[in-house]
């Protein structure tokens, strides 16, 4: 019996072995230069002949080998097919050679397998079959993915690398359902790009964004597995419907036309209708005109996949005219508009309304409507938007997660509007991206998501992500996945050896842009458009903002410079279009403001070195010039002429810089500027202590800077003497003149060589505002000789050898403050439903401690936090006591729905939590310095009771809530952009 059984356990492992090894099989494209043939059923869908075509020509790119289409004479063959229309098939079905029950009636599933002696005739197949006519497409192109072709190899130039033989190693593997039904981008503000470039350069012919157009656009749309399209919508494009051909090379490439909540029924109203003919656009005296609209719409869709966009708001994107005023009538003004809008389309087309795809995007007042109680058949996908800035306004509550038409994403990565456009780089936080979406995912949208992409470049690697996600979100379960896909895609488009190398630098590039987007570092507004204002980044504390932003984007710049020379030829045209400019623009737009406030600043001071920032200001506006110059004339032979415009609608950020000038002093001498200080040092004003350096402080290791620089015309020689053998200058002599006017200094200590402090009360050096308490201070000076002039420096050092804090392992005050990124947690402790979770790749400083699952419910009262409610908990340690604000910094994320919340709660030692509600309504000035930095920051009050060891708590109230970083402020913070450097042992 035994041995049966060993013969039973060895012949199913046998199975086992063999099923595995033939999951996977060798199939050759090409071989010693042949490539194999491409069979298709020409009655299958026109988009199965296209998908066909464009693989044949992806191999013959590849390898210099012809593809024959529906050629039987090769042995060795593709064969493509949707299931109940291709013969090819469903011959194979039939003769029992595949297995397609994971495949049929499915949406958008394919298989990719090989097949043995498929026919008499061929010896091996590699058959794709497809549930519907675009799983077969997108198995065909799948195929183009196997053989090393990017999806953007045509609109990004990613020339695929060279293969005289082509053989895969194919797994017999199913492909979908998608996890969101239907997946697409929208075309606008195609007005400086887009439009631009196809009228004048790509297709003249029409001197439109047209039919030419659309077919490369829908391509690009099946090659990253998506469906769907709204096209470009602005008054400098025609109409999508006025170009007949544009709808049928739609339904040629299998795509789902639909439009824009300000685009009923598939029609542009901005282009389409004509008031002096038709009427006013108004549905409470005009029913008729605009009915015969909607009517004329549907007759010309019917039969061509479409999705409806039901309701109606007013001309030009605003709020819909009505007699009433009151907004019952008002509400049931809309519900009118959407029945006869249903009714419309049970009568022309072709269809049950029921079977129709239709959304409704409840968005500005039409939200309020819906809100207010508006009826909407549960057969409308409600289509949720997020704020223009990447944060979504609302999600469906339990109950509307059951209606039967679902719920979609419409999404930003690109904007024209208030409180600012970003209309010109890509800059919105992929790991943002993925968190707002995968929150969207676990709330059931899951029937549309599309992307406002603008006029798709630059925003080449956001729409690839948002449409895998769209394809299979169960890859991207953690924020690391994220960057994982990125590394991958990094190396598919400039190989392994670069891929990692890029990944940190666009993730650098990303966490800059999310504390401040390029575009708006001018600190000006739109609606109405405000000339440039007063920067909020400090050049006084916290090492100088302004210098450590220069400083950050001059390692970009040297970076991609770097790795520009080392990516292949045949990428750096990709290279150039989807990593180069935007760095290099995102960098100089940066410097061009950044080293204009320094002018700026220093002008004030009487530096002379205004002048040289100045020149590096305008030096940044050129190289701007220069890279969009040569994208736009050189790129690829001029192919994307008129595709990249670096000032999208002329606004004050993109113009030259108007930089000042300082007054002449002829006087040579050395000047001083100390860090801390808005005034340089001088004897002219009594008392204006610009001549102390910020108290140094043992547990953070403080560093700060000191600026010398030229007055007056000539060559200075100059030298800084420590009065003490524990003060170290980074240079401790130089010299100034016209080509070196000024340098920074910077000061640090020997921490092994200062003496410990006495523990004696003295007065405040110089000033008392720094917060440290004025005992175990050990003090001395930097004195600066130039000229035979000495100027003394005031250095202050707290080094007080406190034993509680010999093996602390926490936070610790610094000049008046605790400064604590959320991540860095002592402990967390898990609620009873709930625990925190880090997010790695978002805020401030690259990572955010949230609440998980975002599904639980919120505890609202204080008991219930203390019981239910998941903790965060830091050890902190302050040398001062009394009030304390603890300032909360979050990403700026909206209540998922009615009811939610974006609250958490604070506590110092076992004081009761304070909840901090963080929620924002409508467009108000909060929110729109919220989404201007990507922050938001609410303030607890608490008292410290004694200087020493103390645990701030962080409580969930809301799930979801993302903490950036906290301030414990004792009084001692500055004005700065953003929180001073973690104060951490």
């Amino acid at each position: 019996m035994k041995n049966i059984k060993k013969i039973l356990i060895a012949f199913m492992l046998f199975i086992v072995i063999t099923v595995s090894a033939q999951k996977t099989s060798k199939f050759s494209v090409v071989t010693k230069g042949v490539a194999t043939s491409i069979l298709f059923d020409k009655d299958d869908a026109k988009v199965v002949e296209i998908a066909s075509e464009i693989l044949s020509q992806d191999i013959l790119k590849v390898s210099n080998s012809k593809v024959l289409l529906n050629s039987d004479s090769s042995k060795n063959v593709i064969i493509a097919g949707t299931i109940g229309e291709s013969k090819w098939i469903d011959d194979l079905i039939s003769n029992n050679k595949i297995d397609v029950s994971k495949v049929k009636d499915k949406w958008e599933t394919y298989s990719i397998q090989v097949v043995n002696n498929p026919t008499k005739e061929i010896d091996k197949a590699l058959v794709v079959v497809g549930s519907d006519r675009r799983a077969t497409a997108f198995g065909l192109l799948e195929i183009s993915r196997m053989i090393g072709v990017s999806p953007w190899e045509w609109w990004a130039d990613v020339t695929p690398v060279k293969q005289k033989e082509i053989v895969l190693k194919v797994e017999t593997k199913i492909y979908g359902s998608p996890s969101v039904k239907y997946r697409g981008i929208f075309l606008n503000d195609e007005d400086w790009g887009l439009q631009r470039w196809a009228a004048l350069n790509f297709e003249p012919e029409t001197g439109d964004i047209g039919p030419k157009t659309y077919a490369k656009v829908f391509e690009l749309v099946l090659r990253l597995r998506a469906n769907t399209l709204w096209p470009a919508m602005h008054s400098c494009t025609a109409p999508f419907y006025s170009y007949p051909k544009n709808k049928q090379v739609a339904d040629d490439y299998a795509i789902v036309v639909g439009t824009s909540h300000c685009e009923p029924m598939l029609c542009n109203i901005n282009s389409e209708w004509e008031s002096k003919k038709m009427g006013e656009w108004r549905y409470d005296n005009n029913e008729t005109s605009i009915k015969e609209l909607f009517k004329d719409r549907t007759k010309e869709t019917n039969g061509f996949e479409s999705m409806y966009t039901m309701g109606m708001r007013g001309e030009h994107d605003s709020p819909m005219i009505v007699g009433e005023d009151d907004s019952d009538s008002q509400m049931k003004l809309l519900e009118k508009v959407v029945s006869d809008q249903r009714n419309i389309l049970d009568l022309n087309s072709g269809k049950n309304k029921e079977d129709v795809p239709q959304i409704f995007i409840p968005y500005k007042e039409v939200l309020t409507y819906y809100q207010g109680g508006m009826e909407l058949p549960e057969d409308i996908s409600l289509v949720w938007t997020d704020d223009n800035y990447g944060y979504i306004r609302q999600l469906s509550t339990p109950e509307e997660q059951l209606r039967s038409g679902g719920a979609g994403i419409y999404y930003h990565t690109s904007y024209w509007g208030r409180p600012h456009d970003y209309l010109w780089l890509n800059s919105t936080n992929p790991v943002l991206m993925w968190e707002e979406m995968s929150k969207a995912y676990e709330f059931k949208s899951r029937n549309l998501w599309i992307l406002n992409c603008g006029d798709i470049k630059p925003h080449e690697y956001n729409i690839e992500l948002f449409l895998d996600m769209a394809w299979n979100m169960e890859n991207f379960k953690e924020s690391t996945q994220v960057k994982e896909h990125h590394t991958n895609w990094a190396s598919r488009e400039f190989g392994n050896e670069n891929a990692e190398e890029i990944t940190a630098l666009m993730y650098n590039y990303y966490q800059l842009a999310f504390q401040r987007r390029p575009e708006f570092m001018a600190w000006s507004e739109v609606e109405p458009v405000t000339k440039s204002g007063k920067t909020e980044l400090t050049q006084i504390h916290y090492a100088d903002e302004v210098s450590k932003r220069i400083e950050s984007y001059s390692k970009l710049i040297d970076k991609v410079e770097d790795l520009y020379t080392d990516v292949a030829v045949n990428r750096k045209d990709a290279f150039y279009q989807l990593i180069y400019y935007p760095v290099i623009g995102a960098s100089s737009l940066n410097n061009k403001w950044l080293y204009k406030y320094k002018n700026e600043f220093v002008a004030k001071q009487g530096r002379k070195s205004a002048i040289s920032f100045g020149q590096k200001s305008l030096d940044a506006f050129s190289r701007i010039e220069k890279e969009t110059n040569y994208y736009n004339t050189k790129l690829n032979k001029g192919k994307w002429n008129h595709i990249m415009n670096m000032a999208p609608r002329f606004l004050p950020v993109f113009s030259k810089p108007v930089v000042a000038s300082t007054s002449q002093n002829n006087n040579l001498s050395l000047g001083l500027a100390l860090e801390g200080y808005e005034m340089e040092m001088n004897e002219e004003i009594i008392n204006s202590y610009a001549d102390v350096l910020p108290v140094f402080n043992a547990y953070t290791k403080s560093t700060y800077f000191i600026d010398v620089f030229l007055k007056g015309e000539g060559t200075l020689n100059w030298e800084a003497k420590p009065k003490a053998d524990w003060i170290k200058i980074s240079k401790t002599k130089g010299t100034l003149n016209n080509g070196k006017l000024e340098e920074r200094l910077f000061v640090t200590i020997d921490w092994a060589k200062v003496p410990v402090g006495d523990n004696k009360k003295e007065a405040p050096l110089g000033h008392d505002f720094q917060l440290i308490p004025p005992s175990f201070k050990v003090n001395s000076a930097i004195e600066f000789i130039s000229n035979n002039k000495v100027q003394a420096i005031g250095v202050s050092v707290f080094n007080p050898k406190l034993k509680e804090l010999e093996n602390f392992k926490g936070f610790v005050e610094d000049k008046g403050f605790v400064s604590i990124n959320a991540e860095h947690f002592s402990r967390k402790k898990a609620g009873k439903k709930a625990n925190w979770k880090v997010l790695e790749g978002v805020g401030y400083s690259g990572n955010v401690s949230v609440a998980l699952p975002r599904t639980v419910a919120s505890e609202v009262s204080i008991s219930a936090i203390k019981k239910n409610s998941p903790v965060l908990e830091y050890d902190f340690y302050t040398f001062n006591f009394g009030k304390a604000n603890v300032v909360v910094q979050a990403v700026p994320t909206h209540a998922f729905y009615e009811g939610k919340g974006v609250r958490c709660a604070v506590s110092i030692d076992d004081a009761e939590p304070v909840i901090i509600d963080f929620q924002t309504f409508g467009r108000d000035d909060e929110w729109k310095q919220n989404v201007l930095k990507n922050a938001t920051q609410k303030q607890a009050k608490q008292i410290i009771n004694k200087a020493g060891k103390h645990t701030l708590k962080i409580w969930m109230v809301d799930p979801g809530v993302m903490i950036d970083q906290v301030l414990i402020d004792l009084g001692g913070k500055k004005e700065s952009y953003a929180f001073p450097k973690e104060t951490k042992m």
